[in-house]
């Protein structure tokens, strides 16, 4: 009897810390989901946030398709886990059809694209497309984008990228050359060629923008040469004005 009750409470230790492994394993996995779907819905929030934020940009559909099925694939692994709700199969089907409905829009050409005047809006377009671009790779390295397609639109985004980099700079370099704020505004017109000039294979736009850039910097060093000019001028006027006030003969009283 003895023997019966010390295997007894032996076996209810034993279940004990089983039950308590199990329950620690359990912890562990539903927090681990927790984290993994608090992870995708943050995939889920940045990509809708960068897509609307690139809404009025010459966006390629096959980018826009792939931010799609990014979508696509962050509610399914939210659906593998036991936190998803009941509606996440019509999200997903919500997002499979957007995604299918892009395949025969047709494209902006990178060169329609119009700064906007508001400088908060050109700064939301600038992280906007670094992070399509960071976005973009992301997806070629997970192995969901081929990489011929993820060549030829990093380097239209890459391009989108270097369009308002320099049309900010000069838009800012001729504000400032209005205002007469001349060594300013050679800086942005510098920045900008320079821009420019780092282009491997530079296209029409900026070929033309680079030759309009350097006519600006070019009428600005004439306008500083005429302005220094000037300035040594009134210098040396002054300087003589005070020699001959100084061995000008004195007046006598």
């Amino acid at each position: 009897m003895f023997t019966i009750i010390i295997i007894l409470i032996v076996l209810l230790i034993i279940a004990a810390i089983f039950i308590n492994a199990f329950q620690q394993h359990r912890a562990k996995q539903e927090a681990d989901e927790r984290a993994e779907v608090a992870k995708q819905k943050a995939i889920i929030d940045e990509t809708e946030n960068v897509m609307m934020a690139a809404s009025n940009m010459p966006i390629s559909p096959r980018i826009l398709q792939i931010l799609q099925n990014r979508i696509v694939n962050a509610l399914k692994t939210i659906r593998s886990t036991r936190q998803s709700n009941a509606d996440i199969k019509q999200r997903i089907s919500d997002a499979e059809s957007r995604a299918t409905a892009l395949e025969n829009v047709d494209s902006l050409p990178v060169n329609d694209f119009t700064l906007p005047d508001n400088d908060k809006m050109i700064i939301q377009y600038i992280q906007a497309v670094k992070k399509l671009r960071v976005m973009l790779r992301s997806e070629h390295t997970k192995g969901k984008v081929d990489t011929k397609t993820f060549i030829e639109e990093d380097k239209t985004l890459e391009r989108l990228q270097l369009k308002v980099n320099v049309e900010t700079l000069a838009r800012r370099g001729r504000k400032a050359m209005n205002s007469g704020m001349l060594g300013s505004a050679r800086q942005y017109f510098e920045k900008a060629i320079v821009a420019l000039d780092a282009q491997s294979q530079p296209d029409d736009y900026a070929v033309s923008r680079l030759n309009t850039l350097k006519e600006w910097l070019h009428e600005i060093q004439d306008n500083l040469k005429n302005t220094n000019a000037e300035d040594r001028a009134r210098k040396k006027e002054a300087e003589r004005d005070e020699l001959d006030e100084l061995f000008a003969p004195k007046k006598k009283w």
